[in-house]
């Protein structure tokens, strides 16, 4: 193995491993939206996020931060993928927790890469996998490993791109159900530095006595500098639960990050 080569892959360790110890609550797969696109990170290059993700509705939030994404082109088409963090639950009332979360772990393989005058879009899949690093006890956790199949597919016209997809969550535990979701975004380049976009969503029922939930998401990018970025979103109906016989709540969710590429 070239010298270059073993100094980024340990690198790259290095950055899993601290990660790791931050931990991870539950997948945003392409920030700074739930749904997310094929194009993985460049070959030798890296992405690094500092956010914070959650929902609220009223008096109670649960989600995480701070965090760290990181993102790293390992092979042509190929992107190695890890989140760790902290994670907060604030229910209603005195129980609130904070701790180490769910660590995520992911690869995103991209199949098909069009050129610019070809009609067909870019695809990819991109399978992760939460380990049951934080306390579920506490709220701040799954409790199990499961895992994320999703393909995603995009196409681009001008200033405009839209991307989408779906895939199936294996979602082990007592209770809970393997589940499908399904998104699919536009976005436009509204200037050299800032490009918005909006989403919308479904998730089938991933628990018993839990909708089925379909939502929406608006946010965008503002590059600072080329190394530089800032990502946000927010939007209603990231998740859906009972809270009695007939009424359905769908709390309000955001995500903010500072991402650093190089």
């Amino acid at each position: 193995m070239p010298a270059l080569t073993r100094c980024r892959a340990i690198d790259f360790v290095a950055l899993v491993l601290i990660a790791a110890l931050c931990g991870a609550r539950q997948a945003r797969a392409g920030p700074p939206f739930i749904t997310d696109d094929p194009e993985p990170v460049d070959l030798g290059h890296w992405e690094v996020y500092a956010f914070s993700d959650g929902t609220f509705d009223g008096g109670s939030a649960t989600g995480v931060g701070p965090s760290i994404e990181v993102n790293y082109g390992a092979a042509p088409n190929l992107q190695l993928h890890v989140i760790g963090n902290l994670a907060f639950d604030t229910p209603t009332g005195p129980a609130r927790q904070y701790g180490l979360g769910d660590i995520e772990l992911g690869v995103k393989y991209r199949l098909v890469n069009p050129g610019k005058d070809d009609w067909y879009p870019e695809v990819a899949v991109f399978p992760l996998v939460e380990l049951p690093t934080g306390d579920a006890k506490r709220g701040l956790g799954g409790g199990y490993v499961a895992a994320y199949l999703p393909v995603w597919l995009q196409k681009d016209f001008g200033d405009w791109t839209t991307y989408g997809g779906s895939g199936y969550w294996i979602n082990p535990g007592p209770g809970n159900r393997n589940y499908w979701f399904a998104g699919w975004l536009l976005q436009r380049q509204v200037t050299k530095k800032l490009a918005l976009g909006v989403e919308v969503f479904h998730r089938t029922s991933s628990m018993v006595g839990r909708p089925a939930s379909s939502g929406f998401n608006f946010g965008g990018q503002y590059d600072f500098t080329d190394h530089y970025h800032l990502l946000f979103s927010a939007g209603r109906g990231g998740l859906a639960y009972a809270v009695d016989a007939g009424a359905v709540k769908y709390p309000t969710t955001y995500y903010v990050a500072v991402q650093y590429t190089f």
